[in-house]
């Protein structure tokens, strides 16, 4: 009973204007922020160690940017519940998209990588920028919710302007199926999370920490032999965002090991450093890295 209450709570509000929802995010702050204290330990902790040289001023104050980012984020992401194509699509403008939907013509399938920043969610909206008459659809890979409901609800918003998600673990047959009917996609795939313990890999020096990195986007590029590209999603202003697409590995098979995920990570922390409150710092990162 609380999900629909919860979803029609949701549900109802997404109707306003982002305006209005951006004041419900400015007195959602003091409340996530000072009352919840939502995940505080694991932020402080991050950032402090993401840049040593702050001072704790500095970092609280970085800390509270954050907090009111997220908060806008959440109130993006419903909004977008209800979005209207022509609004949103104004709102997440995207360059160099041509060598997405080019290469995903002549090679059928091209991975797209991207991080917790920003508002990674809005790529779903990258077909409405594709030309009609191109055949390339937009594949988001996702990893499913162990609440069913809210599962469902997650998928119904990001496929609403002509995304089709693919669960990860369907992933594979996905691909396979793809290949057997010759349909041409973009996979966007978050590529910054934390890696399962038993399936760490490789490690890299990343925001001054070391970091093991999760590395599936590689294997299956220079298994398969698909182009990958990076999405560049920076804020331009309070509910306006512009993406650039930026090649990695146009030919995988030519790349040193770990190359392809390293040069992802490397542009990434480029974009963090240069705006660091628009990372997802509540997210547990550094749980598997090695103590110092």
């Amino acid at each position: 009973m609380s999900f629909y209450l919860i979803y029609g709570l949701i549900w109802t509000i997404a109707w306003l204007p982002l305006g209005a929802l951006y004041v419900l995010s400015d007195l959602m702050f003091p409340v996530v922020y000072h009352l919840v204290r939502y995940r505080r330990k694991v932020v402080r902790k991050n950032l402090t160690r993401a840049f040593p040289n702050y001072t704790q001023a500095e970092i609280i104050k970085l800390e509270k940017k954050f907090y009111h980012y997220f908060c806008d984020l959440c109130m993006e992401i419903i909004w977008q519940l209800h979005a209207p194509a022509k609004e949103i699509s104004k709102r997440m403008t995207i360059e160099n998209l041509e060598l997405l939907y080019n290469h995903a013509q002549e090679k059928e399938i091209v991975m797209a990588m991207i991080g917790h920043y920003c508002n990674w969610e809005w790529a779903t909206i990258f077909s409405l920028h594709i030309p009609s008459d191109v055949p390339v659809r937009i594949y988001p890979v996702y990893q499913k919710l162990r609440n069913k409901h809210y599962d469902k609800m997650m998928i119904r918003l990001r496929n609403r302007h002509g995304a089709i998600c693919v669960e990860r673990n369907n992933l594979l047959r996905k691909l396979v199926e793809m290949r057997q009917t010759g349909k041409m996609g973009i996979f966007p795939m978050i590529s910054d999370q934390s890696p399962k313990a038993r399936f760490i890999r490789h490690r890299m020096q990343f925001l001054n920490q070391d970091t093991p990195v999760f590395w599936g986007t590689e294997q299956l590029a220079k298994k398969h032999h698909y182009p990958v590209f990076y999405l560049d999603i920076q804020r331009v202003k309070r509910g306006y965002y512009h993406s650039v697409v930026k090649p990695i590995a146009i030919d995988p098979l030519v790349t040193e090991e770990y190359e392809i995920t390293e040069t992802f990570m490397r542009y990434l922390e480029e974009s963090i450093i240069a705006r660091p409150e628009f990372w997802l710092w509540s997210h547990n990162r550094w749980k598997h890295a090695k103590k110092q």
